[in-house]
Formats: structure tokens, C-alpha cells, sequence
């Protein structure tokens, strides 16, 4: 089996620990306070992980930093929604619409297209 590893909550690179499922049954209340301790336990069947148990602390860091992504996404898509909803691009769009094949051939053949 591979060694599991993830960033912690603060940032570090660390080796996660792993129990066989019969061995979390029979020891519980140790593996527990393993994986509250050290930040997670990973849990295996037939020697392959099948769960993590992680500390509510490493919850709570995962779920905010997945919440501030989020939010970040969001605004971004606003900002980019209103940029596409200014006046200046209705009239593009209202002209756009309006033109005649023709005339969308040519102004394409007008536009240069970005360098990649």
C-alpha cells in the first residue's frame, strides 16, 4: 500500500497513519484519540484505504478553506457577469445580433485573436 499523506491545518506535510477496519473495531477509543491527536487515521479493508477519520479541528480548517474558495469564485463570477451586462456590451451583443452573416464574417476576420 502506498503511504497516504495531506497538508494539515497548518500547512505542513504529513504521514498519515493507517489501521486495518478490524483493528479500528476492536480499538476504538485508541485509534480515536489517534486520529484527534495527529489529525487523521486513515481506515483500510484488504490492506486498500477505504475512509479517513479526522479530527473535527482538520474538518472545521478543510471546510472553511473550501467556503473562502467559494466565495472567491462567486464574487469573481459577479464581476465578470456585470462586466458582460455593462451597456457597452448590450450594444455589442444588440448589434451582433442584428448583422448580417456577411457582416459577422467580416467583423470576425477584423478581430485578431489572442497569441497563445
Amino acid at each position: 500500500m502506498s503511504k497516504l499523506s495531506f497538508r494539515n491545518r497548518q500547512g505542513e506535510l504529513v504521514d498519515v497513519p493507517s489501521v486495518a477496519a478490524t483493528q479500528l473495531k476492536n480499538e476504538f477509543g485508541a485509534i480515536f484519540e489517534r486520529a484527534v491527536l495527529g489529525g487523521a487515521v486513515a481506515i483500510t479493508k484488504h490492506s486498500s484505504p477505504k475512509a479517513v477519520l479526522i479530527s473535527f479541528a482538520e474538518f472545521e480548517s478543510l471546510a472553511k478553506s473550501r467556503a473562502a474558495n467559494l466565495e472567491g469564485l462567486s464574487f469573481k463570477f459577479d464581476e465578470f457577469l456585470a462586466r458582460m451586462q455593462s451597456a457597452k456590451s448590450k450594444k455589442g451583443m444588440l448589434a451582433a445580433f442584428d448583422s448580417s452573416p456577411a457582416e459577422l464574417g467580416q467583423n470576425a476576420a477584423k478581430t485578431k485573436s489572442p497569441k497563445r
